[in-house]
């Protein structure tokens, strides 16, 4: 048992590290598929966090772009937007550090456009 729960690790590990061959360590690349639903999830993130944190009422409309950068997890960098009370929208730029296996996700940076 021991045995096998260390050797889970490591593949965790050796999992988290692994950087796509079209992806270096530490640069941003552009998200391809910005309809993807877990990056519009990191956005609808962003904006709770931002008004957990605030004390804003935002509400999440979409991701409009945005870029990752492989860290110890994931970096997303994006921009999106986001409605007032009175239905005024607008752009934000926010970073979500993510270890999706860990289930952690913190808002780094949240700023208007």
């Amino acid at each position: 048992m021991k045995l096998l729960f260390i050797m889970l690790s490591l593949l965790l590990i050796s999992l988290s590290f692994h950087v796509p061959s079209s992806h270096s360590a530490g640069g941003w690349q552009p998200i391809e598929n910005i309809t993807d639903p877990h990056v519009q999830e990191i956005g609808n993130y962003a904006v709770s966090e931002h008004n957990r944190q605030s004390g804003d009422n935002l509400e999440f409309l979409r991701v409009t772009s945005g870029e990752t950068q492989v860290v110890a997890g994931t970096n997303y960098r994006l921009v999106l937007e986001a409605s007032d009370e009175e239905g005024n929208a607008a752009c934000y730029q926010a970073v979500v550090w993510e270890k999706a296996w860990e289930g952690f996700r913190q808002l780094t940076s949240f700023n208007s456009v």
